[in-house]
């Protein structure tokens, strides 16, 4: 029997969407007020879902407190209260899109996640607009 263990967590950062081989005009076109050379902050929301078979000994599929730590150890402490664009070198060259946000969640997360478990990441960068990352 699979069951899915989810884990809530939030963090605030600021980022801005620009491509640095672009110019500003198209920048701006495709970007728009996300463009902003100042940058701007979110107040992120984000799932995190392990899916697999309950172990029979603990009866967990993963132990909530240790999926609480992995995301305080590996997202929220790299990710909260920084610039996404110059704080996180995973953004160093990547567009920190809500879409490639997710994805690296879910890389960061992944390496700490057993490998006969699904791994799930749903980042919301606003209460309407939101990402789902499976590792697909």
């Amino acid at each position: 029997m699979r069951v899915t263990v989810s884990r809530k967590a939030h963090f605030n950062a600021a980022h801005r969407l620009y491509r640095k081989d672009w110019s500003m005009e198209k920048n701006q076109t495709v970007f728009g007020l996300c463009n902003n050379p100042n940058f701007h902050g979110h107040n992120y929301e984000l799932t995190v879902s392990v899916t697999g078979e309950i172990d029979q000994e603990t009866g967990y599929v993963i132990d909530v407190k240790i999926l609480s730590d992995l995301i305080k150890e590996h997202i929220e402490l790299s990710f909260d209260h920084k610039n996404l664009n110059l704080d996180v070198p995973e953004f160093a060259d990547l567009n920190p899109t809500a879409e490639n946000i997710a994805v690296v969640i879910w890389q960061k997360m992944r390496k700490h996640i057993d490998l006969d478990k699904d791994l799930e990441v749903v980042l919301y960068e606003t209460p309407r607009n939101f990402v789902t990352y499976r590792g697909e």
